[in-house]
């Protein structure tokens, strides 16, 4: 056991982990190499087989382990749980990487690239369908705080660790020889800057574009990076996008939150709505919506407005739609708005629930994990029950017509968005399809 001398308590540099200062040395890229013929040793207090370890399940610490170094992991007994990577100014202060033997090297992070490539090209098959896949899921391909897209011939990646950050202009460089693409965008989200205690500027490769057309099912949609939420393009919906389409023909869809119009454009291109309306209070979104209907050649009603107010001037209308999609940003991005962001998931889904002809069909979204599938469901009861109360109007509660939702299928994230059996969080995206029909009107 080694000397207290050489270790401290890992508790002994909580102060280090205020984000108030970035030093310089932390945003230094690193080789995929391993550093020495010794890695620092972090000692856990107790165990558990995830791949966050939080700061309370660390008991003592190397103090040779600097922000962003690859570790050993060893149980409180003194034997080796795996390797990862360590942030003392995180809470999550190691994110492993593996729980082998095995010092993770330059042939470990290749073996796990090529593991992810090969997943969507053999398996899944993307490129047949679409050049807009996402190559790397985080943690349920082993590479936890690294998201990669492909949009084309760019590779665009958002990093949410600081020692995966230090690494990624080697991973995307390898990972761009093996796909064959030729430009690369690194992005950290302004989250990190609380949750990882640092911040770093885009890092872009030379000559690379503003913006790439891509293809989904024979559609076309621009990316634009330096606009775009996330790596500029939510090829999560994908599969849900296509799916939709097919419930299209004829119908008229109203597509709320449509950011860049992507329902929208599938339920008229691919699914031949009679007539399509689009909702988004981004403007820089709806312009960018508004290009790819032009790229698609397709008719479609876009409209700069919020989708609250929206909603509103609709159920005022009497308007009711064939089909209506919801599907909102994140609205929950850490406990303390679980809350807050359930309420206005209830908001939101009681007035769309009123927009939705009977007998229409109401697909509705949650991209926050922190929602758990059966609270969404006692959301979408509770939205159903308000809504049919909110159509009755001044009439007695007992003549109120009940809003039935017949749940047709639970969906959630394109397969190129897997879930890591060890980190349910990999799981976020919930789509909830739904048949409406309205029971006791009078």
């Amino acid at each position: 056991m080694p000397t207290k001398k050489r270790r401290r308590s890992h508790f002994d540099r909580k102060a280090q982990a205020a984000p108030t200062a970035i030093p310089p040395d932390l945003l230094v890229q690193r080789t995929l190499a391993v550093d020495g013929d010794r890695l620092p040793i972090v000692r856990l207090s107790s165990v558990r087989r995830h791949p966050h370890l939080f700061r309370k399940l660390i008991g003592d610490v190397d103090d040779a382990a600097g922000p962003g170094d690859l570790v050993a992991v060893n149980t409180p007994q003194g034997e080796l749980f795996g390797h990862g990577l360590y942030n003392p100014r995180a809470e999550i202060s190691v994110r492993m990487l593996s729980f082998d033997r095995e010092i993770p090297g330059v042939e470990f992070w290749n073996a796990r690239l090529q593991r992810a490539v090969d997943l969507r090209r053999d398996m899944l098959r993307l490129d047949a369908v679409t050049d807009a896949w996402r190559v790397v899921h985080a943690e349920a391909d082993g590479l936890p705080g690294l998201v990669v897209d492909c949009y084309g011939d760019v590779l665009s990646a958002e990093v949410f660790s600081l020692g995966m950050f230090q690494r990624s202009g080697a991973l995307l460089a390898r990972l761009g020889e093996i796909l064959g693409t030729r430009h690369s965008l690194i992005q950290v989200p302004v989250q990190a800057h609380g949750q990882e205690g640092f911040l770093a500027d885009p890092i872009a490769s030379s000559e690379m574009p503003e913006d790439v057309v891509v293809d989904e099912f024979g559609t076309k949609f621009r990316v634009r990076f330096a606009e775009g939420h996330k790596t500029g393009f939510f090829c999560d919906q994908r599969d849900n996008r296509r799916r939709l389409a097919e419930f299209c023909a004829g119908k008229s869809v109203l597509d709320l939150c449509c950011y860049t119009g992507g329902f929208a454009i599938q339920a008229r291109r691919l699914g031949n709505a009679e007539d399509v309306t689009a909702v988004d209070l981004d403007e820089r979104a709806i312009e960018l919506a508004r290009d790819n209907a032009r790229l698609n050649q397709q008719k479609i009603n876009f409209v700069h407005a919020d989708v609250f107010g929206y909603m509103r001037d609709m159920i005022a209308n009497g308007r009711t739609f064939d089909v209506v999609v919801l599907d909102p940003p994140k609205l929950i991005r850490n406990r303390r708005e679980l809350e807050a962001g359930a309420r206005t998931h209830l908001d939101l889904n009681r007035l769309a629930l009123q927009l939705v002809a009977d007998g229409g069909l109401f697909l509705t979204c949650t991209c926050s994990g922190l929602l758990e599938e059966n609270e969404f469901f006692r959301l979408l009861q509770t939205a159903a029950r308000q809504a049919g109360r909110a159509a009755a109007g001044e009439r007695s509660v007992t003549s109120y017509p009940l809003v039935s939702l017949q749940i047709l299928a639970r969906t959630g994230a394109a397969s190129d968005h897997p879930v890591a059996v060890d980190c349910p969080e990999t799981e976020y995206l919930k789509a909830v399809w739904a048949r409406v029909t309205r029971l006791g009107a009078s």
